[in-house]
């Protein structure tokens, strides 16, 4: 019985670790895209991350979105940072299991 629950555990933690360094989505509420242009620095500034693979940003539903490239992460004080810097408010930040094109048909929807 011991050595099933070690096994047991053992594969549980083999599961965390494998996901972890699976590619990740960070969705952000923003306060103050009013236009395109407002989109477009936001974009352009996390695309500058080495770690970012795609962005998406929804004036509409006043959400930030960035998938990260496989194995890695970005710290959540430097997407605040870097969105409060081009004069925006982020009022949340969170890791999803969704993908931007998931997020995306999700924003459509509503």
């Amino acid at each position: 019985m011991k050595t099933r629950t070690f096994i047991a555990i053992v594969s549980l933690g083999a599961l965390s670790v494998g996901q972890s360094w699976a590619a990740q989505t960070i969705k952000m509420q923003v306060d103050g895209l009013v236009c395109a242009f407002c989109g477009s620095a936001i974009e352009k500034k996390l695309r500058s991350n080495a770690a970012t693979d795609d962005v998406l940003v929804s004036l509409e539903h006043k959400i930030v979105a960035l998938s990260l490239k496989d194995g890695q992460d970005l710290a959540d004080e430097l997407l605040r940072k870097q969105i409060t810097d081009a004069g925006y408010l982020v009022k949340s930040i969170e890791r999803v299991p969704d993908t931007l094109d998931s997020l995306r048909a999700g924003l459509k929807a509503r």
